[in-house]
C-alpha cells in the first residue's frame, strides 16, 4: 500500500482513490508498511471486554472494584466476541471489544461487515463516541441520519463532522473499510477511499465541556446484528508529523517573524537568547523578556516549543516594553506541568491558561524533549490556546470580573502591544514561529 504524505492526504477533497473503485480485499491480516497488527488472526490477545463507560466514573474506582469490573466484562467478551477464519465476530450483544492500550495520535485501518440488515455499530475513539456505523437503508433511523450512510463522528452535537459529506456505504453482506486519521482532537475518515469526514474536531461526548483526553483506548462496538471486523491495524503518529500536519492547516496568511538566524525584528532581553540551526532557546539561568518590535492588536500565533524537565517558560501578547507581561498585558503560559515540583500549581497556573486569570485543561502536553505545537488566537476580548491539536483554553475576557489570583491585570484590558517569549531561567526552545494578523 502506498502512502502519500499525511498533510497532502488531508488536503484532498475527493477520494485517495481518484474516482476509481477500490475493492476491498478478503481479510489477509497483512499490515501494510509501517503500521502494525491489533488483531492477530487468531484470538482476541491484546483485546479486553468494556461497555459503554464514563472514563471519569472509571478514574474514581477502587483498585478492587476496577479489577471485579474487568473480570466481569472479559466474562461477557467471551460470551459474544469469537474468531474464525481470521475475522472478529460480534452476535450483536454484550459489551465492546476494547485495545488494553491507550492511544493518542494515530492512523488506524479497519475492515468490517455488516452482515445482517439493521445493525448498529461503531469504532470509539480514546473511548469516546464514535465513528458511526449503520445500516442505511433502515428507514426507522433515518430520522437520525442513517441515511446519509455511516463514517461520520454522529455524536457531535455541532454540525462539524456529524454527517459524513458522501454517502460510501456497500450493501449490508460486503466489506466495507475505514480509513481514520487522528491528531489531537482533529479527525479525518476515509471510507471506502472516499473522504467523508475532514478534519473535524471530535467532541469529548462524556463531558463536552472538556476536550477529548489525549490518550485512551480504541473500541469496537456493536449492537442489534451480527457485525464481523478484519485487518485491524494501527500506525502510531509521531510528533515531527503531527505537527508538520498541525502547521500545514489553514495555514494562509500566516508569515515568519523568527527568521532561524538572528534577533532581526525582535528588542528586549536579547542578550538572554540564543539562536542556532532555526532555533530560538534561552539562555539556562537566564530571564528577561523577549519581545517584538511590532505590536499587534488582533492575531494569531503558531510554533513549536521544547521543554526541558520542569521547563517554564511564557508567550506575552499585548504587552507594553516595560513592566511584567503577566500583569501590564497576558502571559499564556508555557510550562513543564506535570514535573513532579509543579504537583501543587492552581489550575489558573497551568500550560496554556491565561496566568492568574483563566485557566486551562491540563495534560496534552508531550513528554519532555519532544516538540509541541501550539497556537494562540487573540481576537477582541477573546482567547483561545490550542497544543498539539486540542483545545485547552477558550475564554472571553469581557465576562472576566475578577481574576482567580486575586491580582491586579489592567494588562488583560489591552488591545495592543508586543508579542514575545518570557524566560524564567529554563533552557526552553522555539521554532517555526508564525503569525498572520487577524481583522
Amino acid at each position: 500500500m502506498t502512502r502519500l504524505p499525511l498533510a497532502l492526504l488531508l488536503s484532498l477533497a475527493v477520494p485517495v482513490s481518484m474516482g476509481l473503485a477500490v475493492e476491498v480485499p478478503k481479510p489477509a491480516n497483512e499490515p501494510p508498511k509501517g503500521f502494525t497488527t491489533l488483531f492477530n488472526g487468531k484470538d482476541l490477545a491484546g483485546w479486553r471486554g468494556l461497555g459503554h463507560t464514563n472514563p471519569y466514573d472509571m478514574a474514581k474506582w477502587s483498585g478492587k472494584e476496577r479489577q471485579e469490573k474487568q473480570a466481569a466484562a472479559n466474562d461477557d467478551m467471551g460470551k459474544h466476541w469469537r474468531v474464525e477464519a481470521g475475522q472478529i465476530i460480534n452476535d450483536g450483544h454484550g459489551v465492546y471489544l476494547t485495545t488494553e492500550k491507550d492511544y493518542g495520535d494515530i492512523e488506524l485501518l479497519v475492515d468490517w461487515n455488516m452482515m445482517v440488515p439493521n445493525a448498529d455499530s461503531g469504532i470509539y475513539l480514546r473511548g469516546s463516541p464514535q465513528v458511526q456505523i449503520w445500516d442505511p437503508t433502515n428507514k426507522e433511523v433515518w430520522p437520525l441520519g442513517a441515511d446519509q450512510g455511516s463514517g461520520s463522528l454522529w455524536n457531535n452535537e455541532k454540525p462539524e463532522g456529524k454527517f459524513p459529506l458522501v454517502k460510501a456505504d456497500k450493501p449490508v453482506g460486503q466489506w466495507n473499510r475505514f480509513r481514520i486519521l487522528m491528531i489531537g482532537n482533529r479527525v479525518t475518515v476515509y471510507f471506502n477511499d472516499q473522504l467523508v469526514v475532514k478534519n473535524a474536531v471530535m467532541e469529548n461526548y462524556w463531558d463536552r465541556s472538556r476536550p477529548l483526553p489525549p490518550r485512551g483506548p480504541i473500541q469496537l462496538q456493536t449492537h442489534g446484528g451480527e457485525m464481523r471486523f478484519a485487518n485491524v491495524f494501527i500506525r502510531e503518529i509521531p510528533a515531527e508529523e503531527a505537527n508538520r500536519f498541525l502547521g500545514g492547516l489553514d495555514d494562509k496568511g500566516f508569515k515568519t517573524i523568527f527568521n532561524g538566524k538572528d534577533l532581526d525584528g525582535w528588542t528586549g532581553a536579547t542578550g538572554e537568547y540564543v539562536v542556532k540551526e532555526g532555533v530560538l532557546s534561552c539562555k539556562a539561568g537566564g530571564g528577561g523578556t523577549l519581545l517584538t518590535k511590532e505590536e499587534y492588536s488582533d492575531f494569531a500565533i503558531r510554533f513549536e516549543f521544547k521543554l526541558p524537565p520542569g521547563g517554564n517558560n511564557g508567550l506575552a501578547i499585548r504587552s507594553p516594553l516595560e513592566g511584567n507581561p503577566a500583569f501590564v498585558g497576558m502571559e499564556l503560559q508555557i510550562l513543564d506541568d506535570g514535573h513532579e515540583k509543579y504537583k501543587g500549581l492552581q489550575p489558573w497556573q497551568v500550560h496554556g491558561s491565561v496566568y492568574g486569570v483563566v485557566p486551562a485543561h491540563r495534560g496534552y502536553l508531550r513528554p519532555t524533549g519532544h516538540w509541541n505545537y501550539q497556537e494562540a488566537v487573540v481576537k477582541g476580548s477573546k482567547i483561545q490556546v490550542s497544543v498539539n491539536g486540542t483545545l485547552i483554553m477558550d475564554a472571553d475576557l469581557s465576562k472576566v470580573e475578577k481574576p482567580l489570583d486575586e491580582q491586579a491585570h489592567p494588562g488583560m484590558r489591552r488591545t495592543q502591544g508586543h508579542i514575545g517569549f518570557m524566560g524564567h531561567g529554563d533552557p526552553v526552545e522555539f521554532r517555526n514561529i508564525r503569525l498572520k494578523v487577524l481583522k
